[in-house]
């Protein structure tokens, strides 16, 4: 820590813009994590000696309850603290501190899958805000009868995509149809692809005369996904197959570069696994959304229970997962991941 301080202090670096802002955040994330570990031993110094206190007072005392509900309140909020922490010390990637995009796209089983697909959707976003993070819907596609067909979401703040990262897979739902009058049980299946925000200081090079750019006209939910003219934009790098759009502003300049920042980030995602032979397929050679591919089943039909199919962690709290209580499946499949 000594020796990041000294580099942040010396002039050479500051006559690098970049390098100055990499080792900042650097600087910046230790001395957070330094700070929680404080914190916590700080808390739990406090509630030992209040326990003592307590235990060396009357027991019959008006307020022995009261004391002691606050106890536990406090011991809760720390141990909730801790394991957060624990979780963010698995952060082992180089982009594990950045933010991220999240795409959701529905599989095999048609306005069910679409249905299935907004419900993601929405388990993410509230597990974003339960996270503080900002969240900006980069491009939407609706269902042709209900739910969504795809949506990009970006989500910014620090550590975003190293918490997100194990999400990325197929997301298998089993449920009692509301399409159905028959009441008949369905699966249905949707894809959730993760992939880091990268900054302007990480090189990648991009022929545009390997781009193929279309514009159009946005559609989305209404409101502000919702534009009269042409500025939605749409960017297939064709070396690749590599397909990304945005539509969230009503300035086509503006959706363009988004694109481009999107491209530059799943390039560089492409690059790191190739490098690292973590895998071997690209965005056209990904699994069918279907079918053998799932990494997690959401039953909620003849019983409650989501299992994630790498880690085997599971729970009955079914509602809770959807309402974005899903800290639990990322900290078994970081775990399962850092002891390979």
């Amino acid at each position: 820590m000594s020796e990041l301080n000294k580099q942040c202090e010396s002039e050479v670096l500051w006559n690098n813009p970049a390098s100055a802002a990499k080792v900042l955040q650097m600087r910046n994330t230790l001395s957070d994590a330094i700070q929680n570990i404080e914190d916590i031993e700080s808390q739990l110094q406090y509630n030992k000696e209040l326990l003592a206190l307590f235990i060396e007072s009357d027991a019959a005392d008006k307020r022995s309850d009261e004391i002691l509900n606050e106890i536990l309140s406090d011991l809760q909020n720390i141990v909730k603290k801790a394991k957060q922490t624990e979780v963010e010390y698995l952060f082992s990637g180089e982009d594990d501190n950045n933010s991220c995009f999240l795409e959701i796209h529905s599989g095999a089983g048609g306005t069910e899958s679409d249905d299935w697909a907004s419900i993601l959707f929405r388990m993410y976003s509230r597990w974003a805000e339960r996270h503080k993070y900002k969240i900006t819907i980069v491009n939407y596609l609706s269902g042709e009868e209900a739910g969504i067909k795809s949506v990009t979401l970006k989500i910014e703040g620090s550590k975003a995509y190293g918490w997100l990262k194990t999400e990325s897979g197929i997301h298998r739902l089993v449920r009692i149809s509301p399409f159905n009058s028959a009441g008949k049980r369905h699966t249905s299946f949707a894809s959730i692809w993760v992939y880091p925000l990268i900054d302007d200081s990480i090189e990648i090079d991009i022929d545009e005369s390997q781009l193929r750019i279309d514009t159009y006209r946005s559609s989305g939910a209404g409101g502000q996904h919702v534009n009269t003219t042409d500025s939605a934009v749409r960017i297939t790098h064709i070396p690749t197959g590599i397909v990304v759009q945005s539509q969230n502003d009503r300035s086509q300049h503006r959706n363009k570069d988004e694109c481009m920042k999107m491209l530059r980030s799943r390039l560089y995602e492409l690059a790191l696994k190739k490098r690292t032979e973590d895998t071997n397929r690209s965005d056209t050679q990904k699994p069918d959304i279907g079918w053998g591919h799932q990494i997690r089943s959401y039953v909620l039909h003849p019983y409650q229970m989501v299992k994630d199919l790498r880690s085997n962690h599971e729970t009955g709290n079914v509602t809770a997962v959807l309402n974005g209580e899903i800290d639990d499946f990322i900290h078994s499949n970081l775990s399962k991941k850092l002891n390979k």
